[in-house]
């Protein structure tokens, strides 16, 4: 939901995702997390939509960071510069779901200190991405 204060710098975040297959990537996001398009853009050129994907925040790790999270989530440092983490109602059939359209699962689930359950995927074209799902909807 976009702020109404006018101090505020930053209105929305975008992650431009580059694919080498446009249409593994669309059925994998799409049919995969159970999305659909808000805008498709084809301008004659090439081929892009883009993807409500609910409120976004950038996290910024250092090195020890990021492979501080790794090591909870996936066992070694494994993820990349940029890695997609994505909060879901219900993390195992989010997983089912990506696991059914091409994901390849890095880790299988963990209880992090934090109290989350995640469980780390990657996507067909390389791409890391943690599902997560805070400790009140887990039954």
């Amino acid at each position: 939901m976009p702020s109404t204060n006018p101090d505020q710098s930053i209105l929305e975040l975008r992650i431009a995702l580059t694919t080498s297959d446009y249409e593994r990537s669309v059925k994998f996001y799409c049919e995969g997390l159970g999305i659909e398009p808000a805008a498709i853009w084809n301008n004659g050129q090439g081929q892009a939509l883009v993807l409500n994907m609910g409120a976004a925040t950038l996290e910024i790790f250092d090195e020890k960071q990021a492979e501080t999270i790794d090591q909870i989530e996936a066992g070694k440092r494994v993820s990349g510069q940029i890695r997609f983490a994505l909060k879901v109602p219900d993390l195992k059939a989010a997983m089912e779901r990506l696991l059914s359209k091409g994901a390849t699962l890095v880790h299988p689930p963990v209880i992090t200190p934090w109290g989350d359950q995640n469980v780390r995927l990657q996507d067909p074209d390389g791409m890391q991405i943690t599902l997560f799902q805070a400790p009140e909807k887990m039954g």
